[in-house]
């Protein structure tokens, strides 16, 4: 909660609400994962959200950051500086189709704050900001759907402009008309109707907009049914109880498209314009936001290499995202596809190279491939679980950072029926030690336990390059030095990779060991992997050494040593 509510529209407001949107949405984010069943019953809604608001609270944060390093009247951002890095902050963070309409809402918003450069606005301005965010949302979206986002956002400009008073006041209308939206969203669209849910879209932006009241008023606001909107909000999700048929067509044909495709886009405005039309050809759930040369893509189709091609055509596309929409998602869209049978066990890992991602598929493995700054959401982890359509799953993080959205996913998998075990493996080296002695004919138990020891056994190290001056617990890192981390900590700073590579190799092995496995990033300079396979064949007797190439995997060279 702010420390002292805001009575104007400044930069400050921006910062304080997306901070408090954050926490709102961190502590809805498993129920609104769970009501998700439009467009695709996948169940991350509620993920996507926070983690589209988790990078614009990073962009305005750097924003503060840098004017804070100055001094006089530029030691603070102005409103126009602070609402810019917002929408941008959310724009390249937006997941799915929930979180690229909340961009651009963010976008709407921030285009009337910045007008004039004014260092802050009125109740006024809050009002057409809501509005403009409303309308430029529905123009981003291919064909408007009723019973969404979309009608919610519309619902709470239409409150505001009607509100007397300060931003406070305005705020708390644009919050009571989008709950009154939400409560309506099961009547306007058959699938939340059947499912007994309100739309998951609108119920992340009612936690939005009880963030902007706490912003104004230091109040975090009530539903009407009694329930916080900002918190469990229990009382906006009600309705019929659950169908146990699947849903009908809701617009996107039989069995639905099979992959959602998400990237961001640099080109021109008359290219988007025909890149929309030719991508309105291929699938559904298009939604195109941005502007001013950036944009962010989100296409739901069967063909996602058309998809991508188109905006080869249209530009230069990056942080491209292609999920595939297991048999039960297309089955919940209203498909006609049955699933086909489970089988007993399977192995779900997330890996981060193109290269190691094909290694572990070869071993059996259902695969989820996180790019560098780019880790996957739980809902992507559910999505990888359904994939492996077993019974039994042990899901693999391989990344310490991935603990809580791993164990996230395990939770929700366990709800639907599906018992998992995850083995908190901290980096891919090891997981390939797990899945080596992963015996699926064996008893469940007695599986895990093998795969967690071995991984337990695996010492961890990477080598990579400093992004930008730091504190480490080997002293201080400039931009450019080559780092050497064991266990996560940063132990070697050095100047030469395969020299860093060779120290970090001598300090692990001291403590012995039998294998060492070595995995090359596509950065990785010529012949290291050479140079430490002749030290460990010169200086360290009955040690094996195997290469593996992991492709564009962030880190120049992982290590372990089991």
């Amino acid at each position: 909660m702010p420390q002292v509510p805001q009575t104007f529209f400044d930069a400050l407001a921006v910062r304080t609400w997306c901070g408090l949107a954050l926490r709102a949405l961190g502590r809805a984010r498993e129920e609104i994962d769970a009501i998700n069943v439009y467009p695709v019953a996948d169940g991350d809604t509620g993920t996507n959200l926070y983690l589209t608001v988790e990078s614009a609270v990073t962009a305005v944060e750097a924003v503060f950051t840098g004017h804070a390093a100055g001094s006089g009247p530029d030691a603070t951002p102005s409103l126009a500086d602070a609402a810019r890095a917002m929408a941008h902050g959310a724009l390249i963070g937006a997941r799915g189709n929930s979180g690229t309409i909340l961009a651009q809402l963010l976008r709407g918003m921030a285009q009337v704050l910045a007008e004039g450069e004014s260092p802050r606005t009125d109740a006024e301005g809050l009002r057409l900001a809501l509005r403009h965010a409303a309308d430029s949302a529905r123009r981003a979206v291919a064909h408007p759907v009723e019973g969404t986002v979309l009608s919610v956002a519309s619902a709470a400009a239409a409150a505001a402009e009607g509100a007397e008073g300060d931003c406070g006041t305005v705020a708390r209308a644009a919050h009571r008309g989008a709950c009154t939206a939400l409560a309506a969203t099961p009547g306007q669209l058959a699938v939340l109707a059947r499912a007994g849910v309100v739309d998951a879209g609108g119920r992340g932006l009612v936690a939005v907009l009880a963030a902007l009241v706490e912003t104004f008023t230091g109040e975090i606001p009530v539903s009407e049914g009694g329930g916080r909107a900002s918190g469990g909000g229990s009382s906006l999700v009600g309705g019929p109880p659950v169908s146990e048929e699947p849903c009908a067509d809701d617009g996107h044909g039989s069995g639905g498209p099979a992959f959602e495709v998400i990237y961001l886009l640099e080109a021109e405005d008359a290219a988007v314009d025909r890149l929309r039309r030719r991508l309105d050809g291929l699938g559904d759930s298009l939604v195109v936001v941005g502007g001013d040369g950036l944009w962010n893509v989100h296409v739901h189709v069967d063909d996602a290499g058309a998809a991508v091609e188109a905006g080869v055509e249209a530009g230069r596309p990056y942080r491209i995202r292609i999920t595939h929409f297991g048999a039960d998602d297309v089955h919940a869209r209203g498909g006609e596809r049955a699933p086909r049978e489970r089988v007993q066990r399977a192995v779900v890992a997330v890996v981060p190279g193109e290269g190691l991602a094909g290694l572990y598929t070869e071993a059996g493995a259902t695969t989820v491939l996180a790019r560098p700054g780019e880790p996957p959401a739980s809902g992507e982890l559910v999505q990888a679980v359904r994939r492996a359509h077993a019974r039994e799953v042990v899901l693999l993080p391989n990344d310490a950072e991935l603990r809580h959205t791993a164990a996230a996913a395990a939770e929700q998998a366990r709800a639907e029926g599906i018992r998992v075990a995850l083995i908190p493996t901290r980096s891919a080296v090891q997981g390939i030690a797990a899945l080596a002695v992963h015996e699926p004919d064996r008893r469940f138990d007695e599986d895990v336990v093998s795969m967690t020891s071995a991984a337990g056994a695996t010492r961890y190290a990477e080598v990579a390059v400093a992004e930008r001056q730091s504190w480490t617990m080997a002293g201080i890192c400039q931009a450019g030095d080559v780092l050497g981390l064991i266990e996560g900590d940063v132990a070697v700073i050095g100047a030469d990779v395969t020299a860093t590579a060779e120290t970090v190799l001598d300090r692990m092995l001291a403590a012995g060991g039998e294998l060492v496995t070595l995995v090359l990033g596509d950065e990785a300079p010529e012949g290291v992997a050479e140079r430490l396979e002749a030290r460990v064949r010169e200086a360290y007797l009955a040690v094996d050494t195997v290469v593996y190439h992991g492709g564009r995997q962030g880190a120049l060279l992982l290590i372990g040593v089991e």
